[in-house]
C-alpha cells in the first residue's frame, strides 16, 4: 500500500490500530531496523515468508527448505489461506465412519498440529509456548498471528478462509470460485480455538489486499509459494494438484505484483520467489536421501499427533489424525521439487571475461555486471518489464550480444485472460548494460483452461550455423520449440514429440555445432539432436539413462554434450557424455558422489556445485578433491561460468535476495575464494524512515 509513512496503523499488515501493532512488534521483535554489516562469508539470513493453502502444505511440499531456514535462525513466517477444515472429521481411517463431523474443531486440531511441528523444528520441544494475537487485516477481516515465544522470529498467520473440500470437482465457494467470479465473497471458517471471534468474508480484491498487507508487515526477501500452473493429467484431464493449492498461488502472484507496484522499492527490500510442486511429487522419483526423508517424516509425525498425548490441552485434539495412518502422504516426505527456477545458465561471461548475472527480483529481471576479470560489480538493476516468473536462461549470440529468456505471467481483465508466455530481451550491443524491450514468443498453449498455462521455462542455444532456438515443455508433457529465422523473425511453435516430460528441458551444442535437447521423464531422460547445424531436430530418442530427480544440466564439452543430474533417493550427482554423430548415443554413466542434497547442479570447467544436505552450497573442485560446503543458503539454482583459461566463477542468490559470487582456479590448490556479496545489503528501512 502506497504512502505508509506516518502511522503504525499503516505500517503492518493489520493496518488498523496501534495497539495490535505494538503487541505484535513486542512479541515478534523489531523487523524493521537496519541489520549489522556482514562479513563476506556470513550473508544476511534474509526474511522468509511462505504462503500456502492448507495447514500441512508447507510440511509436505516446502520441507526440508523450511526446516533448514528455521534451524539457521532465519526469520520465518508462514501464512495459511484456508482453515483446512475438509469434512470436519479428525479421526484415523478406521474411526472416521463413527466420528461426527466438526469443522471448527478439525481446523483447530490442524492448527495445534502445525504449532507443534514448528515448535519441534525450532526448539526441539513440540509443547513450546506460543503467543496468539488477533489482528485486523487490510482486506477488512481479522487474522490470528501466532509467535513462538522461545523463538519469536517464527510466526504463523491464519487467514481461516473456507477451503474447497474437493481436489478437482467444482466448488464455487472456494478460492477457485472466488478467482473465477463464481462467488462474490468467500467466508471464513474459524477454528474452535482461535482468538478471532469476528465473522467476515473477502472478495477477490480483498484477499489480494490482505496478502499485500502481510507483505508490507513482514517485508520478506524470499517468498515461498505453491505452483500456480501445475497442469493436468493427459489421460483424465484432472488437475495434477489440489485446486486450492494453485488458485491460492495465483492469489499470491497477484498480491506480489500489487506489492511490487504499490510499495516503492526504497520502502521495502527486493524479494525473490520460489514455487514448489505439490501432489504430483508422489509420481516423481524421490529427491531426498534417506536421512533427509526421515527428518521430514518425523516432522509430519508430530503434526499427525502420532503419540496421542494431549500436549496442547485442547479437546479438539493436538494434530491431524486424518494422516496418522500414512503421514508420508503419497510419498511426499521423500521428495521436494521446485516448479520453476531450476535452470543454471543465468550467469554468463563475455569475451573480456566479464560476468553477467540475471535473476528475477520483485517480478522483474535483475541484472548484475562485472566488467573484465577484476572489474567492479554493478547492480542489481531491474530491467523494465513486470510479471516475470522465477528463472532466466541466457545465451550468447554470434555477434557477442547476450540474450535473456524467461516466462511472463499476465492476468488480464477476466479470469480466462490468465496466461504465461515466453519472452526475451537482447543486449543493445556487446558489453553494454542496456537491453532492448522484452519481446514475446507467445505460448504453445491456446488457453489456460486446457493445461493451466503449464509451460516450463525456456531452454535456449545457438547452433554451429548461428541459428537460435528456444524450447519448452508444454502442458501435455511434450517438447515444443521456436527457431529464429534468417531475417530475425521466428518460426511457429513446432512439436517435437516426447511424452511424460517433466521439469524444464536443457540444451547445448556439441563439438560439431549440433544442438541437442534433453528432458527428464518419471523414468528416464529423452533426447533430441540435429543431424547437422541448421537442420531441424531429429525425433525424440530414449537415452537409456536411469531415472533422475528431474533437474538436468547440459554443457558442450569433450566433443559431445555432458549431462549432470541427481540419483533418486540419494542426492549423489551423476554424469554421462552424449554424442550426436550418427544419432544420439549415451556413453558411460558415472556417479560422482557429493554431499547429498537435492535440486539442480551447475557445472563449468573443474567446478561442480549444488545444494547439499542442510541447504548449504556444496562444491566439487575436481576429481580426487574433497567436496567443500559453503555457508550459503540460496534461492533456486546456482550458476557458474568460465572466466579465464583456468578460472571458474560461481554465483547464487541468497535468501536475502542478494547476489553472492566466488571463484576457483584449477590448480594444485583448487579451492573456493571467499564469497563476495554484490551491491548493498538488502535490508528493510528503519520504521521511522517509512
Amino acid at each position: 500500500m502506497a504512502g505508509c509513512a506516518a502511522t503504525a496503523a499503516c505500517c503492518m499488515f493489520v493496518l488498523r490500530g496501534s495497539e495490535a501493532f505494538e503487541a505484535l512488534d513486542g512479541i515478534g521483535g523489531d523487523r524493521s531496523g537496519p541489520a549489522p554489516a556482514a562479513a563476506v562469508d556470513a550473508p544476511d539470513p534474509g526474511r522468509v515468508l511462505q504462503i500456502v493453502a492448507h495447514p500441512d502444505d508447507d510440511l509436505y511440499f516446502m520441507n526440508p527448505d523450511l526446516r533448514y531456514s528455521i534451524a539457521a535462525g532465519h526469520p520465518v513466517t508462514t501464512v495459511y489461506l484456508t482453515a483446512g477444515e475438509a469434512d470436519g472429521i479428525n479421526a484415523t481411517e478406521g474411526k472416521q465412519a463413527s466420528t461426527p463431523p466438526n469443522k471448527p474443531a478439525y481446523a483447530e486440531a490442524r492448527q495445534n498440529g502445525i504449532r507443534a511441528a514448528y515448535a519441534q523444528m525450532a526448539t526441539g520441544d513440540r509443547g513450546s509456548a506460543w503467543k496468539r494475537t488477533v489482528v485486523p487485516t487490510l482486506g477488512g477481516g481479522h487474522a490470528e498471528v501466532d509467535v513462538l515465544v522461545a523463538k519469536p522470529e517464527v510466526n504463523l498467520v491464519w487467514l481461516q478462509l473456507r477451503e474447497a473440500g474437493t481436489v478437482y470437482d467444482s466448488a464455487p465457494d472456494s478460492l477457485h470460485g472466488l478467482w473465477d467470479g463464481k462467488t462474490a465473497a468467500l467466508g471464513a471458517q474459524l477454528s474452535s480455538g482461535t482468538p478471532v471471534k469476528q465473522r467476515f468474508s473477502y472478495s477477490k480484491d480483498q484477499v489480494v489486499r490482505t496478502l499485500v498487507g502481510v507483505l508490507e508487515q513482514y517485508r520478506p526477501t524470499t517468498v515461498r509459494a505453491q505452483d500456480p500452473t501445475p497442469g493436468r493429467f493427459p489421460d483424465t484431464k484432472k488437475y495434477t494438484d489440489h485446486q486450492d493449492h494453485f488458485y491460492g498461488a495465483r492469489f499470491v502472484q497477484a498480491a506480489l505484483a500489487a506489492y511490487a507496484k504499490d510499495v516503492d522499492a526504497k520502502d521495502r527490500p527486493h524479494f525473490a520467489v520460489q514455487n514448489y510442486v505439490g501432489y504430483f511429487n508422489g509420481s516423481l522419483p524421490s529427491a531426498l536421501g534417506p536421512d533427509e526423508a526421515r527428518e521430514k517424516l518425523d516432522i509430519l509425525g508430530t503434526y499427525a499427533w502420532l503419540d496421542k498425548q494431549n500436549h496442547c490441552g485442547s479437546n479438539a485434539g493436538c494434530g491431524d489424525l486424518k494422516i496418522a495412518d500414512h503421514p508420508a502422504g503419497n510419498g511426499w516426505t521423500s521428495t521436494v521439487n521446485y516448479a520453476r527456477g531450476t535452470g543454471t545458465s543465468w550467469l554468463t561471461s563475455d569475451k573480456e571475461h566479464g560476468l553477467w548475472a540475471f535473476k528475477v527480483l520483485d517480478g522483474q529481471v535483475a541484472l548484475w555486471h562485472r566488467s573484465g576479470p577484476i572489474g567492479a560489480w554493478s547492480g542489481p538493476r531491474l530491467l523494465p518489464g513486470t510479471g516475470m516468473d522465477p528463472g532466466v536462461a541466457t545465451v550468447t549470440l554470434p555477434d557477442g550480444r547476450i540474450g535473456a529468456f524467461g516466462t511472463r505471467t499476465s492476468f488480464g481483465a477476466r479470469p480466462s485472460d490468465y496466461r504465461r508466455e515466453v519472452v526475451y530481451a537482447v543486449q543493445k550491443g556487446p558489453g553494454t548494460e542496456e537491453f532492448g524491450d522484452w519481446q514475446s514468443l507467445g505460448t504453445p498453449e491456446t488457453a489456460d483452461e486446457n493445461w493451466t498455462s503449464d509451460i516450463s521455462g525456456p531452454a535456449v542455444a545457438v547452433d554451429g550455423s548461428g541459428q537460435l532456438a528456444a524450447y519448452v515443455r508444454d502442458g501435455a508433457g511434450s517438447l515444443r520449440g521456436r527457431v529464429q529465422l534468417a531475417g530475425g523473425g521466428w518460426g511457429p511453435w513446432a512439436s517435437y514429440g516426447g511424452a511424460d516430460l517433466h521439469g524444464t528441458p536443457v540444451t547445448a551444442t556439441d563439438g560439431a555445432g549440433r544442438r541437442m535437447v534433453f528432458a527428464a521423464t518419471t523414468k528416464s531422460v529423452v533426447g533430441w539432436t540435429q543431424p547437422k547445424p541448421g537442420a531441424p531436430l531429429g525425433p525424440a530418442t530414449p537415452t537409456g539413462l536411469p531415472d533422475t530427480t528431474l533437474p538436468l544440466t547440459a554443457e558442450g564439452r569433450e566433443g559431445g554434450v555432458r549431462l549432470w543430474f541427481r540419483k533418486p533417493g540419494s542426492g549423489n550427482v551423476r554424469t554421462a557424455l552424449v554424442t550426436g554423430e550418427g544419432g544420439l548415443k549415451v556413453n558411460h554413466l558415472t556417479d560422482l558422489g557429493g554431499l547429498q542434497g537435492f535440486g539442480s547442479v551447475t557445472a563449468s570447467g573443474h567446478v561442480l556445485a549444488g545444494r547439499s544436505a542442510g541447504g548449504l552450497l556444496g562444491a566439487g573442485l575436481g576429481e580426487g578433491r574433497p567436496w567443500e560446503r559453503s555457508p550459503l543458503m540460496f534461492v533456486g539454482a546456482p550458476s557458474s561460468a568460465v572466466t579465464g583459461r583456468n578460472t571458474v566463477s560461481l554465483a547464487v542468490v541468497g535468501l536475502d535476495a542478494r547476489l553472492y559470487v566466488t571463484s576457483s582456479a584449477d590448480d594444485a590448490d583448487a579451492h573456493l575464494a571467499p564469497w563476495l556479496p554484490v551491491g548493498p545489503r538488502n535490508a528493510a528501512p528503519p520504521a521511522a524512515a517509512r
